[in-house]
């Protein structure tokens, strides 16, 4: 791999961003310069790696002149001990730049819609997924995201969820989470055994990118709508109006609601903006699919049935099954310490990709 050759290629293309934007010709063009400077700034590292490497190289080319050609012993000792660092420091930085020219996930800076769903396990899988909803919502209070609850089906008044989708938006949000979709198992004493008795439930969490409805081809007459009234706490105008919405996508089967809003047309919204998600992932997958035939993603695995992670809490352990990381510091990972794990699944996800370029 030409690494000079590439990273110079993009240095060329930074140079003429920056003549762009200095020209005054685009100075009153607003939309443009905000584009330009989106572009310069997933630049700005290729640029620095290009600049790095190429003095490395050029101090390897001085260093080996000296070596070859020079007779004075003090001198060729010292171009010796420079020239295996100036080595160790192009091996590292090639190392870097072959993370930094692995094709990227366009999907990671978007905003993510977040559902949690109830498994097998009865009302104790239900305040398990409960607990991953207050998890995930810590962690996004932590990261400094902005939270929107678009639907919640609760169980009763001890805190559990049938169901919950949440709106989270913010810095790379899908590139953060993406990797929690999966069944999630957790092994603990419920508050119902009177035995003591640790039982095993489940949850189910898939994590979407938001897209605009218009990255979405949905055929209105491919849609059934229906109009009914919100359950739960609310007031009189939670049960006597019909505010809640039901949208069914009947090519695909695929139904999603809304009922948070006090107004249809909210209702109506939220609702659009998931389902053009679920379609937007549906087709995803189908290409996702495809890839794995070819390549075994480590990380991501395109059946959702999959137990991804197991929550110990007698042995205060999470494992996440998938690349064999545990942790024994669940009560904190439930507060919304999330970042080991995270991390530790990028970091597989990234030595998974590396290792298919070979």
């Amino acid at each position: 791999m030409d690494f000079l050759e590439k990273l110079k290629k993009i240095k060329e293309k930074f140079d003429r961003i920056n003549d762009q934007l200095s020209d005054s010709a685009n100075l009153n063009d607003t939309e443009k310069l905000v584009n330009l400077s989106r572009e310069r700034s997933e630049l700005v590292d290729f640029v620095e790696a290009y600049e790095k490497y190429a003095k490395v190289l050029a101090d390897l080319k001085e260093n080996k002149e000296i070596l070859e050609l020079s007779d004075d012993k003090d001198l060729v000792a010292m171009a010796q001990e420079e020239h295996d660092g100036l080595k160790e420091l192009r091996d590292k930085l090639e190392d870097e730049i072959k993370v930094l020219l692995l094709p990227k996930d366009p999907n990671d800076n978007k905003n993510a819609i977040l559902e949690i769903r109830q498994g097998t396990g009865g009302e104790e899988a239900a305040l398990f997924a409960g607990d991953l909803f207050r998890m995930y919502s810590r962690y996004a209070e932590v990261r400094g995201w902005k939270t929107e609850l678009i639907d919640l089906n609760e169980t009763g008044g001890k805190g559990g969820v049938k169901e919950v989708v949440v709106g989270i938006s913010g810095d790379n949000v899908y590139g953060e989470l993406k990797f929690e979709s999966g069944v999630h198992r957790v092994q603990r004493v419920p508050l119902t055994e009177a035995s003591g008795r640790v039982h095993t439930s489940a949850a189910s969490v898939a994590v979407l990118p938001e897209v605009e409805e218009v990255s979405v081809d949905i055929n209105p007459a491919d849609l059934k709508i229906d109009v009914y009234r919100s359950g739960g706490a609310g007031g009189q105008n939670v049960n006597k109006v019909e505010t809640a919405i039901r949208i069914t996508h009947v090519p695909t089967g695929i139904v999603v609601q809304c009922q948070d809003e006090r107004s249809q047309l909210k209702n109506r919204q939220k609702a659009m903006k998931v389902l053009a998600a679920r379609l937007y992932d549906l087709e995803m997958s189908k290409q996702n699919s495809e890839i794995a035939q070819q390549r075994k993603l480590m990380v991501r695995s395109g059946d959702r049935s999959d137990k991804i992670r197991t929550y110990n809490f007698p042995q205060n352990r999470v494992t996440d099954h998938r690349i064999g990381f545990t942790m024994y510091n669940l009560t904190g990972f439930m507060n919304g310490d999330l970042t080991d794990m995270i991390e530790a699944l990028k970091v597989a996800d990234t030595a998974d990709k590396l290792q298919a370029e070979v």
